[in-house]
């Protein structure tokens, strides 16, 4: 099959068109990036995994503390994976109606084994169609189940993971016709004299927690802003700006996959394009294309985490935002537009004498959808212990937070973050 087939899923390479040089591997610059992903971090099988588990659980000990640290941190990653093969097969194993327990059994953790390969980009995949990392876990299971219900109807003739694509694709899409999610602007705060139109209401955007495993190439299209934006396009539409623009396949495969044709692929391009970019920043082309937050971005959130605390310098945190700041903090309909306005709110949460005052702050690093965020934890007047109350998570640009979105913090377990600090 070498130089007829992608080394990665299997489908068509690209003409050469008589070019010299060395022949294409891969079909896509998708596939070239899952198998560069497979060859860093090759999925072991079931009794491999298990007796990696064993080999590192028996060598713990606490000393040296950087080796104690890198070993817990290899077995909670070993453990993780085997418990979501655990679950998978667990959730298959109710459909079970032959009368051969055993057998079936060994073909539900044989099965679990190999979607699990695939779970994590799916649950990104999800993410961006419903801009909900709680609702993309359960797509990405109900997508598991649906595959295993169907196992049978997998011909081969496309990849499993395409095979496994157009399920979660049609159940992102179920989801959304059953839950219609328009955005709407933000109502007007009385009282508050906000600087320019309102921002766009999504109750339903979370973050996603910062896993470079998950992010293919870049951030930009796990960046709110690019999820905010591309809420506004029709459930088909998002679909196929997502496995076309984002996920790089062919217009051929993603029509494949929709069941539908190359003209309507090309039609539902061209009318989402022009939409998305009046939804983005007009300099988002010259943003930065890296995985993680700069080291600039990171001194910036550290200058924000002392700033936000009862004692922190107000001029500091002037310093960091642009005058024409956004803070939004879904689901809460609380927002605010421009610097002044923002700060003014701040202060009196934070100055113990406000009959406003809300409590002393300590605050933790943490990264969220490739942006830098600060986990915010409070202790209220009267008690002793820090709970967990807001992630923010800070879009930079040209050294300045030109955005913040403040999350509820029930997500704190899924970044790794406590929900209490002492």
């Amino acid at each position: 099959m070498t130089g007829q087939a992608c080394a990665n899923c299997g489908g068509p390479l690209p003409p050469r068109a008589g070019t010299r040089g060395r022949a294409a591997v891969y079909c896509s610059a998708a596939c070239r990036q899952q198998a560069y992903r497979s060859r860093r971090s090759p999925v072991p099988d079931l009794d491999t995994l298990i007796a990696e588990v064993g080999r590192v659980a028996n060598r713990l000990a606490p000393q040296p503390p950087d080796t104690f640290f890198a070993d817990l941190t290899t077995l909670n990653s070993d453990v993780g994976r085997l418990r979501r093969i655990a679950q998978l097969a667990l959730r298959a194993w109710p459909e079970n109606v032959t009368p051969d327990p055993v057998t079936e059994s060994l073909d539900e953790v044989a099965f679990a084994e190999r979607v699990e390969q695939h779970e994590r980009e799916l649950r990104v995949h999800c993410y961006r169609m419903v801009g909900s990392y709680d609702d993309a876990q359960d797509l990405v299971q109900e997508t598991f189940l649906r595959a295993w219900r169907g196992r049978e109807g997998f011909e081969g003739r496309a990849s499993f993971r395409a095979w496994l694509y157009r399920i979660a694709t049609n159940t992102c899409l179920d989801f959304l016709r059953r839950n219609e999610r328009v955005p709407r602007p933000y109502d007007p705060l009385p009282g508050v004299e906000q600087e320019g139109e309102p921002p766009q209401f999504m109750p339903w955007l979370q973050p996603f927690p910062d896993d470079p495993d998950e992010i293919a190439e870049t951030r930009e299209t796990l960046e709110l802003v690019f999820l905010a934006a591309i809420q506004h396009l029709p459930p088909k539409q998002r679909a196929v700006v997502i496995l076309n623009d984002v996920l790089g396949w062919k217009t051929a495969e993603t029509a494949d996959l929709l069941e539908t044709s190359v003209a309507s692929v090309n039609s539902a391009l061209q009318r989402a394009r022009p939409t998305l970019r009046e939804r983005l920043p007009e300099r988002r082309a010259d943003w930065a294309r890296t995985v993680r937050p700069t080291e600039e971005e990171q001194a910036i959130l550290r200058r924000y985490m002392a700033a936000a605390t009862a004692n922190g310098d107000s001029r500091v945190m002037a310093e960091l935002l642009r005058e024409d700041v956004l803070v939004t903090m879904p689901p809460n309909p609380l927002w605010f537009s421009g610097r002044d306005v923002f700060l003014d709110f701040v202060a009196k949460s934070l100055d113990p004498a406000s009959p406003t005052y809300f409590g002393e702050w300590k605050h933790l690093p943490a990264v969220a959808n490739g942006l830098p965020a600060a986990a915010g934890y409070v202790r209220r007047p009267g008690t002793r212990v820090y709970r967990a109350q807001v992630l923010d998570v800070l879009r930079i640009e040209d050294g300045k937070v030109a955005e913040i979105t403040a999350f509820e913090p029930h997500l704190f377990p899924a970044f790794g973050l406590p929900l209490t600090l002492t």
